[in-house]
């Protein structure tokens, strides 16, 4: 049989089934105790590590093994640019359920949808990106590599890493992407230079509905109300917030979380260079961070606070609202159940409350799966790694449920999602804005300063006055790079 007759009854195969291409948006990950550029660390090789390996393994099997098919519901590409056989070298993370699960899935849908290609896996080092620059430099890239805004730069540069925007049309990937995750698809030069499938994450404030139920406090809205709500709980020896301010990039969450209530464009804004430290949101949103403290929101020590610390006394209804990731939500159910829930970040009005709402602290940068354009299979690659990341889409909600991924599916997820991860990805498709996560930050001088700034700015010794001053010297240490 023709390799063009093998395509067509593999597709005709699939469109029997009755399935059809579909797509949604976000992405969870672990940062509670480690951040760095790279949001899917490897676990290592201890005892946690080994029972991961087994449950991934387990899962894994039963996937192949079902008889219900969600490994053979294989969304047709809507454009196919061959039929070509090719045998396509992918470098991409392979090392627990996160990783293995969707990547299993994806090539067991690829083996329905392109039976012409085979993949030949290369398992990503956990080395920052080394290895995948040592590739790069020596010319041995593989034909598809994961990447993270780092690599694009630098790959853009020495032209090892292939432009994406007409075959992604032409396959009609762009559609799929939510318009909230479209600052993931682009970079800032419109071009795409990967196919993601991690969503925005974002920062979330969490609170304890019992202890706010019993001290008939209501979620607050404005700055003024969650005064009040300091000033109750430390009248019955409840810390208001705890965050692990031990962490410079959870401090400079909060200012941004603040920020963004007078500018959604936050620190993110900032570190564009397209706004200043002294424009009057930024100012406001010092001082108003400043009087917050000052009113008591933190606890003494907060500085030396590291997630664990924090964590418990929330956890341990010590504390009344606590700050992180959304990934927070599988640990605080567990240990909370339904007495956690998030709420929006407050504002200094109402109105300012109602129009932010979805305007969020944290987000993504553009990654995701790259081609190497000087693969002999250039094209091919290309389309084949906009339908991995479909894939691996695809898999994290249906087997990780995780909603917080970068194109639109249809399926359901084998477990239900809690509540409070119900309840944001029912919002998400509304974002109306992202910033950007600490280490999604481009500027390393202003990544330093408004880590170190913001860490001040939590303690009752340091003025907004001082945070502008000293900030301002940062921003102009950025103009004369």
């Amino acid at each position: 049989m023709t390799n063009l007759k093998k395509r067509m009854v593999a597709l005709s195969m699939i469109l029997a089934m009755g399935v059809t291409s579909t797509m949604g948006c976000g992405n969870g990950g672990t940062k509670d105790k480690e951040v760095n550029s790279s949001t899917e660390a490897v676990t290592e090789e201890t005892d946690t590590a080994k029972e991961s390996s087994e449950t991934a393994a387990k899962e894994t099997k039963a996937l192949n093994e079902s008889s219900e098919a969600p490994t053979e519901k294989a969304a047709v590409a809507e454009g196919v640019i061959s039929d070509e056989e090719a045998t396509l070298k992918i470098y991409a993370q392979y090392a627990d359920e996160d990783t293995k699960i969707p990547f299993d899935y994806a090539k067991k849908q690829m083996a329905i949808a392109y039976p012409n290609v085979t993949l030949d896996l290369d398992i990503e080092a956990q080395d920052d990106g080394q290895k995948l620059q040592t590739y790069a430099a020596t010319g041995n890239l593989p034909d598809i590599f994961r990447v993270e805004l780092a690599q694009i730069e630098a790959f853009k540069k020495s032209g090892n890493v292939m432009v994406l925007n007409d075959i992604s049309d032409k396959i009609g990937f762009t559609d799929k992407v939510y318009d909230s995750c479209k600052n993931i698809l682009y970079h800032d030069d419109g071009n795409i230079y990967a196919f993601p499938y991690a969503g925005n994450e974002v920062v979330l404030w969490y609170y304890n509905k019992d202890l706010f139920a019993q001290y008939n406090l209501e979620v607050p809205k404005t700055y003024e109300e969650l005064k009040n709500v300091i000033r109750v709980m430390k009248k019955n020896d409840i810390i208001p917030m705890t965050i692990f301010a031990k962490e410079k990039w959870i401090t400079t969450a909060l200012y941004d979380s603040i920020a963004t209530r007078y500018d959604v464009g936050g620190i993110d804004k900032l570190d564009k260079q397209n706004g200043s430290i002294t424009d009057d949101a930024y100012v406001k949103a010092a001082n108003t961070m400043h009087e917050l403290v000052l009113e008591g929101l933190l606890p003494s020590g907060v500085t030396s606070m590291n997630y664990d610390q924090a964590a418990s006394l929330f956890y341990e209804g010590k504390a009344a609202m606590f700050m992180n990731g959304q990934w927070e939500i599988e640990m605080a159910t567990d240990n909370m159940g339904d007495k956690v829930d998030w709420m929006y970040y407050p504002a200094e009005d109402e109105a300012a409350y109602e129009a932010c709402k979805t305007a969020w602290s944290g987000g993504g940068s553009p990654s995701g799966f790259a081609v190497n354009p000087k693969s002999e299979h250039a094209e091919l690659a290309a389309e084949v790694a906009a339908f991995i990341s479909e894939k691996f889409c695809e898999a994290k909600y249906m087997y990780r449920s995780n909603p917080l991924i970068a194109v639109k599916v249809d399926v359901e997820p084998e477990k239900a999602l809690t509540p409070m991860m119900q309840k944001l990805a029912e919002v998400l498709p509304d974002t109306t804005s992202n910033t950007k996560f600490d280490w999604g930050l481009t500027n390393s001088i202003f990544k330093t300063g408004i880590e170190d700034q913001s860490q001040f700015l939590c303690t009752d010794q340091y003025s907004a006055e001082e945070f502008i001053n000293e900030m301002t010297g940062v921003m102009e240490r950025m103009g004369q790079e």
